[in-house]
């Protein structure tokens, strides 16, 4: 099976979809299959593409140029390669594709659609435009949650193609330090943790709001540590807590490797991500694969991705986020029920599951490309 990947994203070795796209294309070399990589411009070096594997660039940069490779550029290379499948694993395809060539995309979340005020207008812009377009052109659709799957179906009550839901993997992290290793963090005390980009989908202001409102005694007990890099419309919430009463006690480490990561979550108390919407929520099972609880929203996939080992809030709700809060941070025992089943949660999601998905999906797509052009 010769399948085409649009690998727009692996220009950026900080982009979550880039990430995604490496570690697909990964593991269906490992099941054998005959890729094609295509990306616009240079692959970050900091993803290694398999020997095998067919890769093609351009010199295509900005969004706009991104925009006119994906269109024009995309489709003639999958026609001179004479792929039998064209997968689109962030949203996107081609408005028009050489007749036989199945397509598929995955659609990862709605965001623009549910939480539209917390993205940067060019990129709402671009998934308003070009999701619908995707959406027609697919003979399958995939999502990686149930909730998003169910989301399509209520917005485009006309789409046509099947919707397939599956899951992404998590990758292994590196063994963890040990909590002394912290200290160059300023990290000194136990911790709630927060993995993710600083931007306004994230709900940090509601948590920190909520975190301020924990009494005193319960904050000497457990700070919030906060992980990630900037994002937008987030950049004073560093500055604002350093010049607040809560200085002492929340830290911003910025982005950290992997190994800074792995023992940022083995170390912490429990996950703190009440996020007001999300597609997946891979640090829900980062945290879980190392034994830890997560405190999540009711909303959105965060239910269905935490499993039981979760405390589910309103994210909207400072009150209820600090009172769930409080209770994981200074009650150990109800931590330790609540962590039970965290580690076999997050076993679900791995990149050869994920990976075996697609390929099934892709048999699909191609067979009923063949019954339609015969």
């Amino acid at each position: 099976m010769k399948i085409g990947i649009d690998s727009r994203n692996l220009g950026s070795a900080t982009d979550g979809i880039g990430r995604f796209v490496h570690n697909s294309v990964k593991a269906l070399t490992a099941l054998g299959a005959d890729l094609f990589v295509y990306a616009p411009s240079k692959i970050s070096a900091n993803y290694d593409i398999q020997p095998g594997v067919s890769v093609r660039t351009a010199n295509f940069k900005g969004p706009y140029a991104r925009a006119f490779w994906g269109q024009a550029v995309l489709p003639s290379w999958a026609l001179r390669d004479r792929v039998e499948i064209l997968w689109g694993p962030s949203h996107r395809l081609p408005f028009t594709l050489e007749g036989r060539i199945g397509r598929v995309v995955t659609i990862h979340d709605l965001v623009w659609l549910h939480a539209a005020e917390t993205m940067r207008t060019r990129t709402w812009l671009g998934d308003r435009l070009m999701m619908k377009p995707a959406l027609k052109t697919a003979d399958v659709v995939v999502t990686d949650s149930t909730a998003t799957a169910t989301a399509l179906t209520a917005e485009f009550p006309w789409l046509k193609s099947p919707i397939k839901t599956v899951a992404p993997g998590t990758t292994a992290l590196p063994a963890p330090g040990d909590f002394s290793s912290l200290e160059r963090l300023g990290i000194t005390r136990p911790y709630a943790l927060f993995v993710g980009t600083l931007e306004p989908r994230k709900n940090l202001r509601n948590l920190i709001k909520a975190y301020s409102l924990l009494p005193a005694s319960s904050r000497s007990r457990c700070d919030l540590v906060i992980v990630g890099g900037k994002g937008w419309k987030q950049t004073g919430l560093a500055d604002d807590v350093r010049d607040g009463a809560l200085d002492t006690n929340i830290r911003f480490t910025g982005f950290v490797d992997d190994r800074t990561l792995a023992t940022l979550y083995s170390n912490c108390l429990f996950l703190a991500m009440p996020s007001l919407y999300e597609g997946f929520g891979f640090p829900i099972v980062e945290a879980q694969s190392f034994g830890k609880p997560a405190l999540t929203s009711n909303t959105s996939s965060m239910p269905e991705v935490a499993g039981g080992s979760s405390v589910l809030v309103d994210p909207t709700d400072a009150v209820a986020i600090a009172s769930a809060f409080d209770r994981l941070s200074i009650d150990a025992a109800f931590r330790e029920r609540i962590a039970l089943g965290a580690r076999k949660n997050a076993e679900r999601f791995t990149w050869e599951n994920h990976a075996k998905g697609m390929v099934q999906i892709f048999e699909q797509a191609i067979a009923q490309r063949r019954k339609t052009h015969a």
